[in-house]
C-alpha cells in the first residue's frame, strides 16, 4: 500500500497490528520499506512532508548499493534514473597538478553492476516509492509527524501529528496514536528516534560549512556556451586550492555540482545570493550557460550515535552517523545499515531469533561505517587545507608520487559472522554472467551454502543435521553448470570447499571439508538463535 501525496492511504487497509513503523521516508527509509514488505511484513512509514522534496541532495551511490536495489527488485527501475560514473575522482593543486585519484573503474564491478552511479535524488526516490505499491502489507503515510514515543510492554506507541493537507482538514491538525512491534528511525540528523533512544554522539571532529550548488545547463547553447560546458570534466574533481577549496560533480542529464568551502568571515546569507554564487563559479560556468536549481550552505559533519537501538527502537542512515561528502558514502551508509538491518528484523518478527539478534546491528555496522567517516576526515584534511605553506609542503608530498586509492568495503565489525574465518565479515562477489542474470538472482532469500562440484557431497550435511535448516537454497556448479566455474575458482583460490552466506550476502564462513562444515553449520544456529 502507498500514499498517494496528498496523505489519503490507497489500496488495501493495513490490519491493526503494525510490525515496523519507520519514521522518515527519505530513500533509506523507503529502501528498508520495500525489503520488509517482501519480506510479508506489515510496514507503516510516517513522513511529515507531504510530498517528495523536489531539489537535489545526494548525488552518488556505488555498486553495492545498486545491489541493494536488487535485492529490493527494483534495479532495472533504479538504473532508468542513475547513469554509471566509472571516470574515477581526481584532487588536484591550485595549479591542476593531481595529488591523488581514486581509480577509475570501468565494467562491472565485484558487486555486479558499475562501480559507481550518479542520480537526481528526487527521481530516485519516485522510483522506490513506486516500488511500494507492489504491496499490499506497506503504507506509506505522508503529512503524518511523529511527536513522540512511549515504550509499552510489547510494542512502541507513536503519537503523530497529521497535517492539514493529509487529514483534508484545513483548520485542525489532528493528532493520532499507532502501536508498532519496533520501530526504525531513518529521520535525519535531528532524528527524534534518536533521542528517544538517548545517548550522544562520538565526533570525529570535521565541522566545516559548504555552499552546495546545482545547476541546469541551458539547452540551445550558443557556440561559447557549448565550449564551456564540454571543458566541465566528465569525472568528480575535488580542488585542493588553499585560497578555495571546492569540488565539482558531473552529476547526471544537465545537472552539474559545485561545493565551495567558506572561508573565515563569509556570511552564509551572502554567499547564497546569484551575483555570490556566479563570482564564484567562474570562469568554468557563467549564467548564460546555466539556471541555478539551488543554492545552500551545509556544514559538513563527522558522527557516529553511541546508541543505535534501545529496547524495540532502532536508528539508521543520517540518525545513526554523518558522514563528510568527500567519498561519496553517506547514502552508501545508510543503505548497508537497512541491509544489515532487514534481515534481522525478518528472523525476529518470525520468531526465528531472540531479540538480542539485533544487538549485532550496531557491532556489526558501527566499526564499518567509522572506517570510511575517517578516511572521508582524512580527505577533507587534504581538501580544505587553506594555509598556503601547508598546502605547498602537501603538493610536494605528492609531486613525487600521486596516490592511487581505492577502498574495498572494509569488514563488519564482531558479530554474527566468523570472526576466526579470513573470509568472513565481508560482502562476497557477485558475477554477472552472459545470458544477464546475477548471483543473487539466483540464490533463495536466507542463508545460502555454495558448494564447489567436486565437494557436493557435502550437501548431505543440509540434509541431515537440523541445524542447517537455516541454509535456504545450495549453490553448486554441479546444479548450474553455466555460471559454476567462477565459483570452482575461486574457492580453489581460498582453499574451501564450501561457503555460507548469509541473507545480506556477508560471508558467514568457509568450510574445507566436512567435518569443518558440520563446524559451521553448528555455529551458525547457535549465533542466530543467541546473537552472540
Amino acid at each position: 500500500m502507498i500514499d498517494d501525496g496528498t496523505g489519503k492511504a490507497i489500496g488495501n487497509a493495513l490490519d491493526d497490528a503494525i510490525d515496523i513503523a519507520i519514521v522518515g521516508a527519505g530513500p533509506v527509509g523507503v529502501l528498508l520499506a520495500n525489503l520488509l514488505g517482501q519480506l510479508g511484513h506489515a510496514v507503516m512509514l510516517f513522513e511529515r512532508e507531504t510530498d517528495v522534496h523536489p531539489l537535489p541532495r545526494a548525488a552518488h551511490f556505488d555498486g553495492e548499493v545498486m545491489r541493494a536495489f536488487q535485492a529490493a527488485g527494483l534495479a532495472n527501475e533504479v538504473a532508468k534514473v542513475a547513469r554509471p560514473g566509472n571516470q574515477g575522482m581526481k584532487f588536484v593543486n591550485a595549479q591542476g597538478q593531481l595529488l591523488l585519484e581514486r581509480q577509475a573503474a570501468p565494467g562491472v564491478g565485484p558487486n555486479g553492476f558499475a562501480g559507481n552511479y550518479y542520480f537526481h535524488q528526487p527521481q530516485l526516490e519516485a522510483v522506490l516509492r513506486e516500488g511500494l505499491r507492489r504491496f499490499a502489507n506497506v503504507r506509506l503515510l505522508s503529512g503524518h509527524e511523529v511527536l513522540a514515543l512511549h515504550d509499552e510492554a510489547d510494542h512502541i506507541r507513536l503519537d503523530v501529528q497529521v497535517s492539514a493537507v493529509a487529514s483534508g482538514a484545513p483548520f485542525e491538525a489532528p493528532h493520532k496514536s499507532f502501536a508498532a512491534r519496533y520501530v526504525v528511525g531513518c529521520d535525519g540528523a535531528r532524528s527524534l528516534v534518536r533521542r528517544h533512544i538517548g545517548g550522544e554522539n562520538e565526533d570525529l571532529g570535521l565541522h566545516q560549512p559548504w555552499l552546495v550548488v546545482d545547476v541546469l545547463l541551458k539547452e540551445g547553447r550558443s557556440a561559447a556556451v557549448a565550449a564551456r560546458v564540454r571543458a566541465l570534466p566528465e569525472h568528480t574533481v575535488q580542488h585542493c586550492d588553499p585560497a578555495r577549496p571546492r569540488t565539482y560533480v558531473n552529476m547526471i542529464g544537465a545537472r552539474r555540482r559545485w561545493e565551495i568551502m567558506l572561508l573565515p568571515g563569509e556570511d552564509p546569507a551572502l554567499v547564497t545570493q546569484p551575483q555570490y554564487v556566479w563570482r564564484l563559479l567562474a570562469p568554468q560556468l557563467l549564467p548564460a550557460d546555466a539556471d541555478i536549481e539551488r543554492a545552500v550552505v551545509y556544514t559538513f559533519h563527522s558522527l557516529i550515535a553511541r546508541r543505535w537501538l534501545r529496547g524495540r527502537a532502532l536508528i539508521a542512515g543520517d540518525a545513526a552517523h554523518q558522514t563528510p561528502p568527500f567519498l561519496g558514502q553517506g547514502l552508501c551508509a545508510g543503505v548497508r545499515d537497512v541491509m544489515n538491518l532487514s534481515w534481522k528484523l525478518d528472523r525476529v518478527l518470525r520468531g526465528e531469533s531472540s531479540q538480542a539478534l539485533l544487538e549485532s546491528y550496531q557491532s556489526e555496522r558501527a566499526p564499518n561505517v567509522r572506517n570510511f567517516i575517517e578516511l572521508a576526515v582524512r580527505l577533507g584534511a587534504i581538501i580544505q587545507t587553506t594555509d598556503p605553506q601547508i598546502a605547498a609542503r602537501r603538493d610536494q608530498q605528492f609531486a613525487r608520487s600521486p596516490e592511487v586509492f581505492s577502498f574495498p568495503p572494509p569488514k563488519l565489525g564482531p558479530g554474527l559472522w566468523d570472526s576466526d574465518n579470513k573470509y568472513a565479515g565481508q560482502l562476497f562477489v557477485q558475477p554477472k554472467f552472459a545470458d544477464g542474470r546475477r548471483l543473487d538472482d539466483l540464490l533463495g532469500p536466507g542463508f545460502v551454502l555454495l558448494l564447489r562440484a567436486d565437494s557436493w557431497a557435502l550437501a548431505s550435511l543440509v540434509f541431515s543435521d537440523s541445524a542447517a535448516r537455516l541454509i535456504s537454497s545450495l549453490f553448486s556448479s554441479q546444479l548450474r553448470a553455466e555460471p559454476g566455474d567462477w565459483l570452482d575458482v575461486l574457492a580453489h583460490d581460498w582453499q574451501v570447499s564450501a561457503i555460507v552466506l548469509r541473507p545480506d550476502r556477508m560471508v558467514f564462513s568457509t568450510a574445507r571439508n566436512a567435518q569443518e562444515l558440520t563446524a559451521t553449520l553448528a555455529r551458525l544456529a547457535f549465533l542466530s538463535r543467541n546473537a552472540h
